[in-house]
């Protein structure tokens, strides 16, 4: 059951972000890079014991498309090859309320693996 449904998807070219309207007045802005780095694939987010597998220089990312997938996620296909990742409206809900704190662990993981 998805808890949070979306009002209004904009993939912003030029800015590198997509903006994400959700049915309870919350917005959030994504930056590409952000949405790739935390791409809700499997192989992105390891397997059991496996340590999640950060994705490393995506600063310059472009979201190339984006499919709708029934009416509780959208598939972005990024200019890299990867479109394994189903961002559901859940997923997205907690990616913008915990933005700051995912963007500081995973500069934490890239600063560790230097």
């Amino acid at each position: 059951m998805t808890l949070h449904t979306v009002k209004d998807i904009a993939i912003l070219q030029k800015t590198k972000v997509m903006q994400v309207s959700f049915e309870n007045g919350k917005q959030f802005s994504y930056p590409f890079e952000y949405l790739r780095v935390f791409t809700p694939s499997a192989e992105a987010k390891g397997h059991g014991t496996t340590p999640i597998q950060w994705p490393k220089q995506k600063q310059a990312v472009m979201v190339v498309s984006a499919e709708p997938v029934g009416l509780y996620a959208i598939r972005l296909i990024f200019d890299d090859g990867h479109q394994s990742g189903l961002f559901s409206w859940d997923y997205l809900y907690e990616l913008g309320e915990h933005a700051d704190e995912n963007w500081r662990q995973y500069q934490a993981a890239c600063q560790d693996a230097s």
